[in-house]
């Protein structure tokens, strides 16, 4: 018998089938204790107390469903997976403390010694410098392919690759890769594919439906939206998660659950916050181009953008991210970029994107700096570089700060 007190609430939860994203993006993965909260609790707790030894045991053990230690349980940080597992379209996410902890846990969890990944050339450069610094001592290697060119990934396919890995639109150069294509190379090589969807969130990309087998995310960026905390998210078929989750649970490399409330409250925000994203910084881009002082812009709702087709068939939207280039006098690349970034009075200078505020930084030195020179030339991240993310300020004012910057050079 129970001791007195001690009773488990009932739980209740939404129903996640048949609804459309936006409901998904405010109601999926409810989880509602009997004293019946309107808005999603957090558990702010360590452990878990039982009823009895008997309960203990069988939930330690795997026979009975319950929470026992929020490192790997906690019901606050479970709502949120089942949240941005039903917008993805995936049979099941795993939370992790950042972004970059999600890639390493999926790459220490689905991958062995000798074996090989397969990476776009363009995505973030602590990506870069994960897989080459860290990821290699685990005895596994990485091979960097140009992410649009087909028949490179397939070329850099060896018995041994197990992942590809890739992000599109890439950072910053808003570089697309065709998912579908890729994702039919990596499955005849008998590798699994992995996309970064963070630029886009399943508001305007479904990875998964375009045949990828695994979604991550930085929640740190769209997810949350407002720069408020810090964590990642992968999601995919529950096999894959079941190791995933193994790791985490042994590792520890989990997200809090604070931070878990607040991606939620985030996430029912997210469909109209990406499409007023979109919307606005395709005009930035559009008036960009037409600016003196303006080398390129790259942001793929372009239609200059050569991969403007390949964007509107496997995208729903553009997203709020774009890189620029500055016009500046051979030597004088990154002074006149820093010069345009300093200019500026509104716009946040922060390594950061994705935020309600418009984030502006120069990526040769900060984003991408510890990438060798090298890397960032074979990349495409030059010294006239700079990467905009656009917020929800007003499209003029926004205008008007960008003007000051081109004055400045």
């Amino acid at each position: 018998m129970a001791r007195k007190g001690f009773e488990r609430p009932e739980r209740i939860q939404f129903n996640d089938d048949g609804y459309e994203l936006d409901t998904l993006a405010v109601r999926a993965g409810q989880y509602r204790s009997e004293e019946g909260e309107h808005s999603d609790a957090i558990y702010p707790t360590s452990s878990f107390v039982y009823s009895s030894a008997r309960e203990a045991a069988a939930t330690f053990g795997g026979d009975e469903e319950g929470n026992i230690y929020s490192r790997f349980t906690n019901p606050t940080v479970q709502a949120f997976e089942r949240r941005i597992a039903a917008l993805e379209g995936g049979e099941r996410a795993i939370a992790t403390a950042s972004g970059m902890a999600g890639i390493m846990s999926l790459c220490l969890s689905l991958m062995k010694h000798g074996d090989h990944v397969v990476c776009s050339r363009s995505v973030f450069g602590s990506t870069v410098s994960l897989f080459d610094k860290y990821v290699s001592r685990a005895g596994i290697e990485t091979t960097y392919v140009d992410p649009k060119n087909l028949d490179a990934w397939r070329a850099a396919v060896r018995p041994t690759t197990k992942m590809f890995f890739l992000e599109t639109p890439s950072n910053p150069l808003a570089e697309l890769t065709d998912i579908a294509a890729v994702a039919e190379i990596a499955h005849a090589a008998n590798a699994k594919l992995v996309v970064d969807n963070c630029f886009l969130t399943p508001v305007l990309q479904k990875p998964l439906a375009l045949g990828a087998d695994i979604v991550m995310h930085s929640a740190t960026k769209h997810l949350d939206g407002q720069g408020r905390v810090v964590g990642g998210v992968v999601v995919g078929r529950d096999a894959d998660m079941e190791e995933v989750f193994g790791y985490i649970r042994t590792a520890g490399a989990c997200l809090s659950p604070f931070n878990a409330w607040v991606f939620q409250k985030g996430l029912e925000t997210l469909p109209l916050r990406m499409r007023a994203h979109s919307e606005a910084a395709l005009e930035i881009a559009q008036w960009l181009e037409t600016q003196p002082g303006i080398a390129c812009v790259y942001y793929s709702g372009l239609e200059s953008h050569p991969q403007h087709a390949l964007a509107k068939r496997q995208q729903s939207g553009f997203g709020a991210v774009m890189g620029f280039e500055v016009v500046a006098p051979a030597g004088e690349e990154k002074a006149a970029a820093w010069r345009f970034i300093d200019a500026t009075q509104m716009v946040s200078i922060t390594g950061n994107l994705g935020d309600v505020k418009s984030t502006i930084t120069h990526p040769a030195t900060t984003t991408h700096g510890r990438m060798s020179a090298q890397a960032r030339a074979e990349a495409g991240i030059h010294d006239n570089l700079i990467r905009l993310s656009v917020g929800l300020e007003s499209v003029e004012d926004l205008k008007a700060d960008l003007l000051r910057g081109l004055a400045a050079i």
